[in-house]
Formats: C-alpha cells, structure tokens, sequence
C-alpha cells in the first residue's frame, strides 16, 4: 500500500466519517428537583442557542447527512434549526452520573471538592455513587459508534451529543488514557472515521472555528459554564 504523508487526507472509497457535535451551552440545574426523571435535562441557554446556530450553518454544508441526538433537551434543540430532522438514539445520551446527576457535579466541581478531584484523577465516572458502570459505558458506546457508521449516507453522518461520550469515542477510537478528550467545547465538532477494513482513526478533536460568529454575538455571559453540565 502507497501513503503519501504530505498528502490532504482524502477517506477512501466505503469509509464512513462521524461528524460528532457536542450541545451548546446550558445553565445546570442548582438543586434535585430540577432533574428530570433523574437525569439532568437543562434546555440551551443565550449562549448554547447562538452556539446552536452557528452548528446549523456548519451542518447546512452536509445536506446528505443523517442527522442523530440524544433524548435529552440540550441535543435535539442545538440541532433543531438544521432543517431536517434528527433521529433520537438513547445510546447517545450522557454517562449517567448516579448522585452527582446534573448539580451535583457542577456544584462539586466548581467547589474541588475532594470526591470530585479523586474522580477525576483515577478517570472513573463509576466511583460517583450510583453512576453507570465503566464498562457497560464502554460497551453502549462502542455499539452506538458501529450502528452511527453504518448509517452514514455518501459516507458522512452526523451524532449531537455529550462530552463524555464524545470523550469515551476518542478513548476507543485512540486508545488513550479515559479521560484524555473530556475537554471539548460546547458546540465544537470533532470527526472520527472507519476505513473500510473496520479501523477507526481520529480526524479532528474540538474544531471551534465556526463558532467564531457567534462569540461576538453573545457578550453577556454570567460565568464560564464550559464542562458544567455534560
């Protein structure tokens, strides 16, 4: 086989690239009754809505693409002026986080919290009380990601969801340390690929240019709420 290292990559023929899309901005919910069903569902604020749009205007240039979310409010309406619509796989929703769910983790987080910072540092959603167990994470999201590439249409689709998956994706696709690709920016995309003969690579990893415009619209930000709520 050829490779030409100096080249532009150019996927090859039967290759599928996921386009994955983290949610815009949101404000956490501050106390449990806030939870919906137990999870933590807060819709987009000013901010994630001009994050939103600026997603939208990028994912215009795909107009073939498949477009999926997570059940939760942060996904669906980040995607919801893409002009079509998105199908909801419940694979894609957020690393459930037990106790901590929505402002439990933003609260500690904000705080350094000792049980937040061992967290942390051992990469471990599940030494959260009652959070989903490392492994059958893993195993949802290695499913979701074969079921998202074999749904690709001309070669692309489209996933919106949550920095922990998106995160969990990197690890598989990588193989680097659990937590190595938790820090992706509301709204940013990152792109992964599977070449034909069933590898995976990492293309880009939290590409924020098209959310420039959208900086200089919103000026009016209470405080930096980038990883408060996955």
């Amino acid at each position: 086989m050829k490779v030409d290292f100096q080249r532009t990559l150019a996927l090859p023929a039967g290759a599928s690239e996921l386009i994955l899309v983290r949610h815009g901005s949101v404000d956490p919910p501050s106390h449990a009754a806030d939870l919906i069903a137990g999870r933590s569902d807060p819709p987009l604020n000013a901010r994630g809505k001009a994050q939103a749009s600026a997603v939208c205007r990028r994912l215009a240039a795909l107009p073939g693409a498949p477009i999926f979310a997570s059940p939760l409010r942060r996904t669906t309406q980040t995607v919801a002026g893409a002009g079509r619509d998105a199908t909801v796989l419940d694979a894609l929703t957020e690393v459930y986080l037990g106790e901590w769910e929505g402002y439990g983790i933003a609260t500690r987080g904000a705080a350094a919290d000792p049980e937040f910072v061992a967290m942390m540092q051992a990469q471990r959603w599940d030494l959260i009380p009652g959070a989903e167990a490392a492994d059958v994470f893993a195993a949802r999201v290695d499913g979701v990601l074969n079921e998202l590439a074999g749904a690709a249409r001309d070669g692309v689709v489209v996933a919106v969801t949550h920095a922990g998956v998106i995160g969990e994706m990197c690890r598989q696709v990588t193989g680097s340390e659990p937590f190595a690709f938790l820090s992706c920016a509301n709204g940013s995309v990152t792109r992964i690929a599977r070449m034909p003969e069933g590898r995976w690579t990492l293309l880009s990893f939290n590409e924020t240019w098209h959310l420039d415009d959208e900086r200089t619209r919103v000026t009016e930000v209470e405080h930096d709420d980038e990883g408060a709520c996955l």
